[in-house]
């Protein structure tokens, strides 16, 4: 792999995970406390069709694209490891992929899968759990892009 291709791949690596990171950010800041204020069955509605809708969505394939590339730089790390940045490739692409891509899919979609069956049983403490979980993706998100962004 040339120098510019993984300069390039870097940098979108970082604008991935920055994007996902700023997606995520207004989930945790604004939408989920909105949610939290209306009534329950407006808001279990409200996440539900937000459940379905992202699953269509480019920010969907920005989240596994710049999960891809993080595999990728982490392989280029692994291959190249005596480069100096390779630590920091290394850990960005780990931070993406444990951060936003497992607690994803092992924390908040089982959350949604529930609330989906489940309706508003649960609706306070589904907003209190995914929450929590999504400020750890926001971070991971954000720390992943800025190991990147030191990598360059």
């Amino acid at each position: 792999m040339t120098d510019l291709a993984l300069y390039v791949l870097t940098l979108l690596a970082a604008f991935g995970a920055a994007l996902v990171g700023g997606v995520l950010l207004a989930f945790s800041d604004f939408v989920m406390r909105a949610l939290g204020r209306i009534a329950p069955e407006a808001g279990v509605a409200a996440m539900n069709e937000i459940n379905v809708t992202v699953l269509r969505s480019w920010f969907l394939r920005s989240f596994f694209l710049t999960g891809l590339l993080s595999l990728a730089l982490i392989a280029v790390a692994l291959v190249r490891w005596r480069w100096p940045d390779s630590c920091l490739l290394i850990a960005g692409g780990a931070l993406y992929l444990l951060g936003p891509i497992l607690v994803t899919m092992r924390c908040n979609v089982p959350l949604n899968n529930a609330l989906a069956r489940e309706g508003g049983k649960a609706w306070a403490e589904y907003l209190v759990a995914w929450t929590r979980w999504n400020h750890l993706r926001t971070v991971a998100s954000f720390a992943a892009a800025a190991l990147f962004i030191l990598a360059l």
